[in-house]
């Protein structure tokens, strides 16, 4: 789990940030079941392939109920086939029925009777086994038994194992409000291992430990949320903001939904979102169109055509027509959020938005001229302008300095929006964060896996041919766009506001971190504090050491502006397996 939220973190780097230079022209061909592949080859990385694919699902997609479903089902995904992870398939197959048999008697009752005790007060959580009946305290106990006798009898980690023993390496997954991505780096030689691998994972998924998976992904979300300073609050902010969106829930799922899903829901979510015509496959690297498609139509050709519509995502967010403003303490430096609608993936007036919060931030930005260098009251403050699929929403967040406070951050950022209201950004001004952008997309293309990352992001989103689009509406972007965006979409009356106060007692913000944030950005800046806090939590140095390992093989692949990042966590890393060993 640790390496997959390290990993995470660089990925959430690269897809937010929307800006490229170069023309980038995959290969595309459809097959017969409706499953498309865009092909690039490209000799820049020797012998090596980056390859993945894309379900158009995330948490966007979920209902109350089964929130956090799309993001289970990346774990799912790793557990197997009838074959793969048991050495008895006839044996895993009987263990799986079994477990499913005493889960849907539990869940019968919890939905039942546990329910009615929690609304009659008799139970304060219905989910708490301390409050349990006896007999469900005796299907949980069964069913843990069962599930340990499973367990012993799994080959873990098998499908990892198979990709590793024949050269390929990182091995991964996320999942976002609006996509799940799928990839590895592969030798060349073994592109058909790939095609093999991961057709035989769609064609032939067993949701093997379903139910005992749950406790990963509860303690994912007690690590992501629960655990950091901010965390909750910040999960309380997202459904206060959006009214009647789908990205109000996390991606994670809410903790009751976790405990719910069957596997009658799974399957049903497998075959609807999981079919071929709702995947997008892709291939990055040192190959040969012409020798790779072949294995790609025998293998991925097996996949059945799916005999169901995806459904649409048609409850959009409501106008918010009052200010909205929470109040929170934590054990944190006090900070302030505030929050505005924005536009969708794509939308016209999305390159205006993004020059709009490149002028903001860095150290040449205004956020650092006006309160960090300026005024003295930020240790850091950052705009962010976030287009996603069905919404989207711009950002200013600041950490105080000092004796500051939230409300001196909140009055100087409402200062910098009214001059974007009432001047022109100058040519030159405007003219160098251009230039920046342009800059900055050259390196991000340098890397086969981290192009595969923008191809499949941007697929997901809307449509890969945003990465040659994009640019040139960045590019002619004018001193007037800007004006115009921040008038139309910076009302006071759709601003939604987050005041974080220091609880008594609670301790100020490390200063190498905020160093780093000043650097990073807020948002990667919360990815690396969640892998920080995770770190507390592993007892086994070799763990450590492993992950160690992969963040230094993945460095030469991450962009330069993540060297801090990487930089920091691997300190971190270190002074973890020192103190272990300590001890």
């Amino acid at each position: 789990m640790l390496k997959r939220l390290i990993l995470a973190a660089l990925l959430a780097a690269v897809s937010g940030g929307a800006v490229h230079a170069q023309q980038v022209e995959p290969e595309e061909f459809v097959l017969d079941n409706g499953m498309k592949f865009l092909l690039y080859p490209r000799t820049e990385q020797p012998n090596i392939i980056a390859a993945g694919w894309v379900a158009k699902v995330g948490s966007a997609n979920e209902r109350p109920g089964i929130t956090g479903i799309s993001h289970f089902f990346e774990h799912m995904m790793f557990k197997g086939t009838t074959t793969m992870g048991t050495e008895d398939a006839q044996l895993d197959g009987e263990r799986r029925r079994s477990q499913r048999a005493l889960r849907d008697r539990f869940l019968e009752l919890m939905y039942g009777e546990q329910y009615e005790r929690w609304r009659k007060g008799e139970v304060t959580d219905p989910w708490d086994p301390e409050q349990f009946t006896g007999e469900l305290d005796e299907l949980r106990r069964s069913l843990k038994d069962e599930m340990d006798t499973h367990k012993e009898e799994i080959v873990n980690n098998e499908f990892d194992q198979v990709y590793t023993e024949l050269g390929a390496s990182g091995m991964n997954a996320f999942t976002t409000y609006d996509l799940t991505f799928y990839f590895i780096n592969v030798p060349s030689n073994k592109f058909e291992l790939w095609a093999w691998m991961e057709s035989d994972r769609l064609n032939d998924s067993v949701f093997r430990e379903f139910y005992s998976e749950r406790d990963v992904v509860h303690e994912e979300r007690r690590m992501r949320t629960e655990s950091t300073p901010t965390g909750v609050f910040d999960e309380q902010f997202d459904a206060m903001f959006w009214q009647s969106s789908t990205y109000s829930w996390p991606v994670i799922g809410w903790t009751s939904d976790l405990n719910s899903y069957t596997e009658e829901q799974a399957w049903d979510y497998y075959h609807t979102y999981y079919q071929p015509a709702n995947l997008v496959g892709f291939v990055v690297g040192d190959f040969d169109p012409a020798e790779i498609k072949p294995m790609i139509r025998e293998y991925f050709s097996r996949l059945s055509p799916g005999n169901r519509p995806v459904p649409a995502v048609v409850t959009l967010e409501m106008p918010q027509l009052a200010e909205k403003r929470m109040i929170a303490e934590c054990d944190c430096q006090p900070q302030i959020r505030v929050r505005y609608h924005a536009v969708p993936f794509n939308h016209k007036d999305e390159a205006a938005l993004d020059m709009m919060s490149n002028i903001l931030n860095g150290r040449t930005g205004r956020l650092y001229k006006s309160m960090v260098e300026g005024a003295e009251i930020a240790q850091s403050a950052f705009g962010s302008n976030d287009a996603r699929k069905y919404g989207g929403l711009f950002e200013f967040s600041a950490t105080t300095k000092g004796d500051a406070t939230p409300e001196e951050l909140e009055a100087a950022w409402y200062v910098e929006l009214e001059r974007f209201k009432t001047e022109l950004v100058s040519e030159d001004e405007l003219q160098k964060e251009k230039n920046q952008a342009l800059a900055d997309s050259y390196r991000r293309l340098q890397s086969n896996f981290f192009l595969l990352v923008q191809l499949g992001y941007f697929e997901g989103e809307g449509g890969w041919e945003y990465i040659n689009e994009f640019p040139k509406r960045q590019q002619a972007v004018t001193p007037e766009d800007i004006m115009r965006v921040a008038n139309e979409y910076f009302a006071e009356t759709d601003r939604t506001v987050a005041v974080y106060r220091r609880k008594e007692g609670g301790a100020p913000e490390d200063p190498e971190f905020a160093a780093l944030k000043e650097k990073i950005g807020e948002q990667m800046a919360g990815f690396v504090r969640q892998n920080v806090q995770q770190l507390q939590s592993v007892e086994d140095p070799a763990e450590l050491e492993e992950a160690l390992a992969q963040m230094e093989a993945n460095k030469g692949q991450a962009p330069p502006e993540m060297a801090p990042a990487l930089d920091y966590l691997m300190k971190k890393v270190r002074e973890r397996i020192e103190e272990l060993n300590a001890e």
